[in-house]
């Protein structure tokens, strides 16, 4: 079997150190970049090693990478986030309850502890609640078509809706943005979508024109829906928080839910809540750290395999066995009856020593009596066995 061709994650500028939190299943690695000072230091990262990073078979796994950075925008600090596939949405739900829980467990915080954090939708406060889960202020939605942005009309409902159609089905669609794209299809039964088929082609259908997540959801009561995810740049996923703030304020502006409820994901249940006061979203679910880990220096990693390659190689050099070895002769047969008749030749390495010494083990241990009857068998059963060879009649 070949070596690869280069070291895994060669692109790496330097030694990366990075942390796995998921929530409800949606999972991400988290980099620390807070004391960074270049305002647009990045760790080195491009989209092709988030591709390689977030690889489940070849790299780390990942729905995505989150960075927290320097603040630019009076903010407490700032979040960045990029999809497996390399690109960087608004914002993300799940991410930034990950994001908030790595910073506490990075700087030893409390409950009660909230965060403004600056991203591309905006500022963003989650708060660790006594439970350990995280209540993430959303802000508030935007129904506006421009804003989600949309080419569907405002509806009747508040926000925009229509009808699209892909690869033959038609589906009644409703809008809205979290700082990010939303599409959210109401359906009898969602175990019942293709999400693979339609949510592909509804990501990237004429009417989303920066692409959207698409959401297909089912009521199962006022204050209980549950819905599966399919996220720009992803794919299916087991959870999108900012999907399911879109889903809950789709359904209510539709008369299909109260302004609070449950909402179950493939990876677990999220609770939330728009309210009407201030007319922000507000969501709480948990967020959990996987492992920390660390990635080499390629350069490193690079450097010892050679060593090691050159180490084994002199190692195996030194110890080959000489490929033309010497022939050893061999010792000629003696035949004891005729050349030992003077004594053995050959005292230290008698070849007929251990013969020599079964017969005199033999013939200490037995009677005269016992000998010649075991001379006496011994006849009888060879002279049986030529008679019956000759004369046939054994067979």
């Amino acid at each position: 079997m070949s070596s690869p061709s280069k070291t895994p994650f060669s692109s790496l500028q330097a030694e990366l150190s990075f942390s796995k939190y998921q929530g409800l299943g949606n999972d991400f690695l988290m980099l620390d970049g807070r004391a960074a000072s270049d305002p647009d230091f990045v760790f080195g990262l491009t989209p092709a090693l988030v591709v390689e990073l977030c690889d489940r078979r070849f790299g780390v796994g990942g729905d995505g990478v989150i960075l927290a950075l320097p603040p630019n925008n009076g903010g407490e600090l700032r979040m960045r986030i990029f999809n497996a596939d390399g690109t960087e949405p608004e914002m993300c739900g799940n991410g930034i309850r990950c994001l908030a829980r790595f910073l506490a467990d990075r700087d030893g915080d409390g409950p009660g502890r909230t965060w403004q954090i600056d991203t591309l939708a905006g500022r963003i406060v989650p708060e660790l609640l006594p439970d350990g889960t995280i209540r993430v202020d959303m802000g508030a939605p935007f129904l506006e078509p421009a804003q989600v942005p949309t080419t569907l009309e405002s509806g009747p409902a508040g926000l925009p809706q229509g009808e699209l159609e892909v690869d033959g089905e038609c589906f009644a669609v409703a809008a809205a943005g979290m700082g990010n794209p939303h599409a959210v299809i109401p359906v009898p039964l969602v175990e019942e979508i293709d999400l693979e088929r339609f949510g592909a082609l509804l990501e990237v259908h004429p009417a989303f024109p920066a692409k959207t997540n698409v959401h297909f959801v089912q009521v199962l009561a006022p204050d209980h829906l549950v819905m599966r995810v399919w996220e720009r740049g992803a794919g299916p996923t087991l959870a999108c928080g900012t999907g399911a703030c879109a889903t809950l304020v789709a359904c209510h502006s539709l008369g299909l839910c109260e302004r609070r409820a449950r909402l179950d994901l493939p990876g677990g249940p999220l609770q939330i809540h728009w309210d009407a006061a201030s007319g922000k979203v507000f969501m709480d679910g948990p967020a959990e750290h996987v492992f920390d880990a660390v990635i080499p220096d390629p350069r490193a990693v690079a450097d010892a395999r050679s060593q090691a390659a050159g180490q084994a190689s002199a190692e195996a050099t030194a110890t080959a066995p000489d490929p033309k070895p010497t022939p050893v002769a061999a010792a000629p047969e003696i035949d004891c009856a005729t050349v030992c008749t003077n004594g053995c030749i050959r005292p230290d390495n008698c070849p007929s020593a251990e013969a020599r010494a079964r017969v005199a083990a033999l013939l200490s241990g037995s009677s005269l009596d016992d000998l010649v009857t075991l001379a006496t068998n011994t006849l009888e059963s060879r002279t049986r066995a030529r008679f019956e060879r000759d004369t046939g009649l054994g067979s």
